[in-house]
């Protein structure tokens, strides 16, 4: 789990810990441990329970290491914050296209690990009607939008070109305990 120390990604972890996600019997978090992602959100969790890994998804050579002893990649980990795009764009392009391009070449070499890219509604830009559909053209407005959505192409050009078990999740605002303030 990719970003497993972030708000949403961290309750993705503890659903996997208290078997509310059956089937998984091992789970290693990967995360950067940047202003938003913090140990303290797996802090109460039990030690044994998971492997802790500080690193980031742009380190090939870490990513190569890590995804080979796994059979699912879940990729929570991305920058986040509209305003923060804005004025520092640069660092949302690394870890939305490059990082998601290093977790995906592994997987293109390894066709059996699944891949769950969870990205955001941000990627279909402003909406007239209260909602999206899948159908919809990707519009983002925001570099953080356009890192998604570059992550989201790059995700489906994978399962298309070279066969690839993947998934995107475009979940909307989420809120809720360890919300980043």
């Amino acid at each position: 789990v990719t970003g497993g120390a972030g708000f949403i990604g961290s309750n993705y972890v503890r659903r996997i810990i208290d078997g509310t996600l059956g089937g998984i019997t091992r789970v290693t978090v990967l995360d950067k441990l940047t202003y938003a992602g913090t140990l303290t959100n797996l802090a109460s969790l039990p030690k044994d329970s998971f492997e802790f890994i500080q690193g980031d998804i742009c380190d090939r050579d870490l990513v190569n290491k890590l995804v080979s002893n796994c059979d699912s990649v879940v990729n929570f980990a991305a920058e986040s914050h509209v305003d923060r795009s804005i004025n520092s764009p640069r660092v949302f392009l690394d870890t939305g296209v490059i990082g998601v391009y290093n977790l995906l070449e592994y997987c293109r070499d390894n066709p059996n690990i699944r891949f769950l890219q969870v990205s955001t509604d941000e990627v279909y830009g402003s909406v007239e009607n209260f909602f999206s559909t899948e159908k919809d053209n990707l519009k983002p407005r925001s570099p953080y939008a356009s890192s998604k959505a570059s992550a989201d192409l790059l995700v489906e050009a994978f399962r298309i070109t070279h066969g690839l078990n993947t998934k995107i999740t475009r979940a909307s605002n989420n809120y809720g305990t360890r919300q980043f303030p």
